[in-house]
């Protein structure tokens, strides 16, 4: 099975971290107070997983698909 980036909305602290590193896949919405994953295979896994280690509130996370 595949992995996918998932959110946890109510950790994120929409700080936009995760957008800088992989604005393929995510993006702060501004208008939620959270960042979301637009597209889960839009990045290589490597550009997600330094999205989810750069991460302050560590809210990013693998989930299977």
């Amino acid at each position: 099975m595949a992995r996918v980036p998932y959110i946890e909305f109510s950790e994120c602290q929409a700080c936009g971290t995760c957008e800088a590193v992989c604005p393929e896949v995510f993006k702060l919405n501004e208008d939620l107070g959270y960042a979301e994953v637009i597209d889960p295979h839009g990045g290589s896994e490597e550009c997600i997983q330094e999205a989810i280690e750069s991460c302050p509130a560590e809210c990013i996370r693998w989930v299977e698909e």
